[in-house]
C-alpha cells in the first residue's frame, strides 16, 4: 500500500508539473491490516459446514467495526453472497434465503462461543 501511495504521488507530482496546475490530496483515513481470531473464523467454518453452506476464506479491504474491535477483543467476520458480487453499492441485494442462511451461521457462533453447543 505505502509502494502505491508513493507511486500515486510521484505520478501526480509529475502531472502537476506537466500541466502546470496545483494538485493537492489528503489522507482521510489508514488503518493497517488486522489478523482475526483464528479460533472464531474456524468456528464460522465449522457453522457453514455442518449447514452445508458453501464457504472460503477471503481477505477483504474494506474498513469494518470488526477490523476495529479486533485490536482489543477476539473478532471475526463473515459475508454472504450479494447477487454478482456487488458489495458496499446501492445495487447490492442479497436474497433473503442467504440472509437467513447467514443469521443461522451467526447464532451458531454466538451459541457456540457461549457455551451453548
Amino acid at each position: 500500500m505505502q509502494a502505491e501511495e508513493a507511486a500515486l504521488t510521484e505520478y501526480l507530482r509529475e502531472l502537476a508539473a506537466t500541466e502546470g496546475i496545483t494538485i493537492t490530496t489528503e489522507r482521510m483515513a489508514r488503518f493497517e491490516p488486522v489478523a482475526f481470531d483464528a479460533n472464531i473464523v474456524e468456528l464460522i467454518e465449522s457453522a457453514a459446514m455442518q449447514r452445508e453452506l458453501p464457504s472460503k476464506r477471503m481477505t477483504s479491504g474494506a474498513g469494518h467495526d470488526a477490523q476495529m474491535m479486533a485490536r482489543i477483543c477476539p473478532a471475526a467476520m463473515f459475508f454472504v453472497p450479494s447477487i454478482g458480487g456487488i458489495s458496499h453499492n446501492p445495487r447490492e441485494y442479497t436474497p433473503r434465503p442467504d440472509l437467513v442462511a447467514g443469521a443461522n451461521v451467526l447464532l451458531d457462533v454466538i451459541k457456540n462461543l457461549a457455551g451453548d453447543v
